[in-house]
């Protein structure tokens, strides 16, 4: 299903805006005209999902299926008559970064003015959107309701009839508190309207989005407190183990990722449900879906709960082949891409081949002592392929030049390249490679495209302080990257 082609991997928080964010405002449609001029045809970005604060990890997250508000557009709100300009203020954000606190502290206010105006009107669009995903949003916006003005405790620390969701006591809170579910139900509206509009925009431009699913969700969800038999829980409905991954790449005792494990067998039971209805809901946001930790599905690295590292876990057999004859039954040509980076096993790759699920090769794992038979090394590429000069998790390539890779590695960068030294612009000669490579996609984190070096990396794996924060400047999108990107896709078949 993917057709050969290029894209750029950036976040929606990272484009430009005056709002300390980026969003779904009018930067986002000038972005999208920046990838067609320089014939990309994918953008690839991170998880939607609501994220926490103090943390936003788009990794991390209160729900599977809603949305970021801090992605709703200010200028937007004032188009469709929910705010005026005045409303606005004159926000004094920095550019460079997300400040996350600020931005949390003026985009909830702006939006319950927003609130206010909407709850004057008639609006029959948003009782079909209410009605087309009740499955889990009342769940959702009463689960945040109750957790941000009554009881911001874990769900397992609730009263127990709330805790155990008896239906009486349910009735009673969502009574109570009835302006406040609806007001989550409306900013979840208010990001469905908006993410449509541009959505429809790509259509148009012939850019295809590539989202991107956790396999894991968080224990405080309202995924885990509407759904604990999924989950591996004890009589306290605390996790007894939780997921992560051995000792790799990214980190010598591995990540401990503190998310509960499925309860597989009792999801196969109920014919693998919820999690058909989520993959659901996220096609509706994007045409492709990248599942984050696929070999999960596999097989998975079970920890227990009191450990405070990853490194006394266990791998234990997942249901890969049963899930996705299951969700093949729903979705016939399901357009997933795999994360296989990792400790990949001939299990896994045998599930990719017979389900023909497009992989990942990130060419900044290449350089290794065994460059000629490493399988991210561009000779050794697969047409069925996502080739990545990094990713959200790796470093940039000038970061990754100048800070970690050893002489050895430098060396054979420049013999690979067929240089005597590292040139100037290292990135371009870095996308060249995997531009001509037989992946039927390339992929370049944006941060790649400018040349950027360490101070521009989006996120440090295991690291829980000061990532995701950065953003594109608009002066960086100039006519000169336009041509030059645009050249390269059409010199190597990708326009």
């Amino acid at each position: 299903m993917l057709t050969r082609g290029s894209g750029i991997l950036i976040h929606i928080t990272s484009l430009p805006s005056r709002f300390g964010i980026g969003d779904l405002g009018p930067w986002a449609y000038k972005f999208v005209d920046f990838l067609a001029e320089s014939r990309q045809s994918f953008w690839q970005i991170l998880p939607l999902t609501v994220t926490n604060p103090g943390h936003h990890s788009p990794y991390n997250s209160p729900s599977a299926f809603a949305c970021n508000p801090l992605l709703i557009s200010p200028e937007f709100l004032v188009r469709d008559g929910y705010v005026s300009n005045d409303d606005l203020g004159t926000p004094n954000f920095r550019n460079d970064q997300v400040d996350y606190s600020a931005v949390e502290q003026y985009k909830i206010g702006l939006l319950w003015k927003a609130f206010w105006t909407f709850k004057k009107k008639t609006d029959y669009e948003y009782e079909l959107f209410i009605e087309k995903n009740r499955i889990w949003l009342d769940d959702f916006a009463l689960f945040m309701a109750y957790k941000k003005r009554v009881d911001n405790r874990g769900w397992n620390e609730w009263p127990y009839e709330i805790r155990d969701r008896h239906p009486e006591a349910l009735k009673a809170i969502a009574r109570d508190l009835s302006q406040y579910v609806e007001m989550e139900k409306f900013v979840q509206f208010i990001f469905h309207k908006q993410w449509t509009a541009l959505s429809e925009y790509c259509k148009e431009k012939s850019i295809q989005l590539i989202g991107d699913i956790p396999i894991y969700v968080d224990f405080d969800s309202a995924d885990v407190w509407c759904h604990p038999q999924y989950f591996k829980l004890d009589e306290n409905k605390k996790p007894y183990a939780v997921g992560g991954v051995p000792p790799d790449y990214f980190s010598e005792t591995g990540q401990l990722w503190g998310v509960p494990i499925y309860q597989w067998g009792t999801l196969e039971h109920d014919g693998f449900k919820w999690w058909i209805q989520r993959l659901e809901r996220n096609l509706s946001l994007c045409q492709f879906l990248r599942i984050d930790h696929f070999r999960g599905l596999v097989g998975y690295w079970e920890v227990p709960a009191h450990e405070q590292t990853a490194i006394n876990g266990r791998w234990i057999e997942g249901p890969a082949e049963r899930f996705f004859k299951a969700v093949l039954k729903k979705f016939p040509k399901i357009p997933l891409v795999a994360e296989d980076l990792g400790i990949i096993t001939p299990d896994v790759r045998e599930v990719m081949r017979t389900f023909e699920l497009p992989g990942m090769k990130v060419l900044l794992f290449s350089f290794g002592d065994d460059q000629p038979t490493n399988p991210y090394t561009v000779h050794n590429f697969e047409k069925n392929y996502i080739a990545y000069t990094g990713t959200h998790d790796t470093n940039t390539i000038r970061g990754w030049f100048d800070h970690e890779a050893s002489p050895e590695q430098k060396q054979r960068v420049w013999e690979y390249l067929g240089r005597n030294e590292a040139p100037d612009e290292l990135h371009w000669d870095m996308i060249r490679l995997i531009m001509m490579s037989v992946a039927a996609v390339s992929m370049f984190p944006m941060q790649d495209v400018l040349g950027l070096g360490n101070e521009s990396r989006m996120n440090f794996p295991s690291v829980k302080e000061g990532n995701w924060r950065w953003r594109l400047l608009p002066e960086q999108l100039t006519p000169e990257l336009t041509k030059k990107l645009a050249r390269l896709s059409v010199l190597y078949g990708r326009a």
